[in-house]
């Protein structure tokens, strides 16, 4: 192999992989604290009801889990669309932010 092909595996292949696989691992520990932090107001919602300090209603909480779904929905294809413009095909980029997807 030589110091042409090393640069272009190094340059075109190898930093978008891992340009992508820091954004995927970001992205599912955020989401995990995002579903831990929703997670916990929804208990503490519910102890509220429990204690009669506040009424829950079910129909607005199941919007309100809605709209989270459709807004991580977007967030996830807005950054594998743009971890597709990084390099030419875009190929390393996404699936090294599949692999940080899985490893987070």
């Amino acid at each position: 192999m030589n110091e042409n092909s090393t640069d272009y595996l190094l340059s075109d292949i190898g930093a978008p992989f891992v340009i992508g696989l820091a954004v995927g691992f970001f992205a599912k520990k955020a989401l995990k604290v995002a579903l831990f932090l929703g997670g916990m107001v929804i208990v503490a919602l519910f102890v509220t009801e429990y204690y009669g300090i506040a009424d829950v209603n079910d129909e607005s909480l199941k919007q309100a889990a809605n709209a989270a779904t459709d807004a991580a929905r977007q967030s996830g294809g807005f950054l594998s669309d743009r971890l597709g413009n990084i390099t030419g095909k875009g190929v390393s980029a996404t699936v090294g932010f599949l692999a940080g997807l899985k490893m987070g």
